[in-house]
């Protein structure tokens, strides 16, 4: 059994969305607002990342992770 078989046989699932851009990205937002549309998501630092995998594994993530790109630079 490997590391990512319980992501497979757990029907888990990591997914990423390429930026479209501050126009579409804008529209989208307005639209959330408009429809009083929340996130329910949990961010983590990119130095986390390994305790989120691992918390993906166990199945203990009631919400979308989030990577807090703010901590991706180095000072």
């Amino acid at each position: 059994m490997t590391q990512l078989d319980p992501l497979i046989l757990g029907r888990r699932r990591i997914t990423g969305s390429p930026s479209v851009g501050i126009a579409h990205t804008q529209e989208m937002l307005d639209f959330c607002a408009r429809l009083h549309i929340l996130p329910e998501t949990e961010s983590f630092r990119i130095d986390q990342i390994s305790q989120s995998f691992d918390r993906m594994v166990r199945g203990d993530v009631r919400y979308r992770f989030l990577i807090d790109v703010a901590s991706l630079v180095q000072d």
